[in-house]
């Protein structure tokens, strides 16, 4: 495993907040939780984060809306968006680094951190799309 992380973690519900920061937790990740988007932004703009991991589905804001919004503010920031609705979100246009779908495990969620965390690599394929019927992968929007 790379180095531990401070993850800005953002999704509206508490159980799967708690279940995530319990995952990113057993290695060693600072993880600063935020129930919404609003919240994400205050925290994000007086914090210092390596990642910014985001649901899809919440009420006040998309989690492809939060992502442009801080890259907006921080064009580097590394973004994961986890989502059950990865083919509809996979677009060029998609302003996250990586799309993890849901469901998804441990070793999977510790895959995209050691990936997006490694140093660029020339020639390392950016495209993590599964095949048909393998587990679910964490991938680059197209």
């Amino acid at each position: 495993m790379n180095r531990p992380n401070c993850i800005l973690l953002v999704d509206d519900e508490a159980q799967v907040r708690a279940a995530l920061a319990m995952m990113l937790g057993l290695d060693g990740h600072r993880v600063t939780e935020a129930e919404n988007a609003q919240e994400a932004l205050r925290l994000f703009s007086s914090g210092q984060f390596d990642m910014v991991i985001t649901d899809f589905a919440m009420p006040d804001m998309k989690g492809n809306e939060l992502a442009a919004r801080i890259k907006r503010l921080s064009p580097s920031q590394k973004v994961v968006m986890i989502t059950g609705h990865e083919k509809r979100l996979g677009r060029a246009d998609n302003p996250v680094d990586a799309i993890l779908e849901k469901p998804f495990g441990l070793e999977e969620l510790r895959e995209l951190l050691a990936r997006l965390s490694a140093p660029a690599a020339k020639g390392r394929p950016r495209d993590g799309r599964r095949k048909s019927g393998s587990s679910p992968q964490a991938r680059r929007p197209s």
